[in-house]
């Protein structure tokens, strides 16, 4: 098969999947968001994936999932935020240059910052414009990252999942 037609289909595939694991489970949170397992596809994407073709897959397949969910506000930052959370995933996973457990989750948590401070950034200068309103939102973005980091950890762990990569 052509190479970039192997890579355009992944990155699709991983975008549909992004799109579904941030809908299929929705743990509501006391700020109107929720707690989901998109982000755990959001670090594979880039892990996987690698920076450029695993940020189009978790920019889309998230703010998809936002324009589907009822947070359409939303999905500017988030399509910023994901593409740019895959892009640091798989910056740090590939400069420390060892595949280990360690690795992924430097890279994960890295990336979850990203998110972290994308969407405070996101909410204060274009949702609430109040800092302080924004920061209210930061306890559940770190949990939020925490699942992303954990599952997707666990996930690289089985040894099929590295038949997908592309580097």
């Amino acid at each position: 098969m052509n190479e970039n037609l192997r890579k355009i289909v992944t990155s699709a595939a991983f975008a549909a999947l992004t799109c579904v694991a941030t809908m299929l489970i929705q743990i509501p949170t006391l700020t109107k968001g929720y707690v989901n397992l998109g982000d755990c596809v959001v670090l594979l994407a880039g892990w996987l994936c690698g920076a450029k073709w695993g940020a189009a897959a978790a920019g889309i397949g998230s703010a998809l999932a936002d324009m589907i969910s009822g947070y359409a506000i939303y999905a500017p930052g988030t399509f910023a935020i994901k593409a740019l959370m895959a892009v640091v995933a798989a910056a740090v996973a590939y400069g420390l240059r060892e595949r280990s457990v360690v690795s992924r989750i430097a890279s994960g948590v890295a990336a979850e910052l990203v998110m972290v401070t994308g969407y405070f950034l996101y909410e204060w200068l274009f949702i609430t414009g109040s800092a302080a309103t924004a920061a209210i939102g930061i306890p559940e973005n770190l949990i939020q990252g925490g699942v992303g980091v954990i599952a997707a950890t666990a996930v690289m762990a089985a040894k099929p999942v590295h038949a997908l990569k592309f580097r």
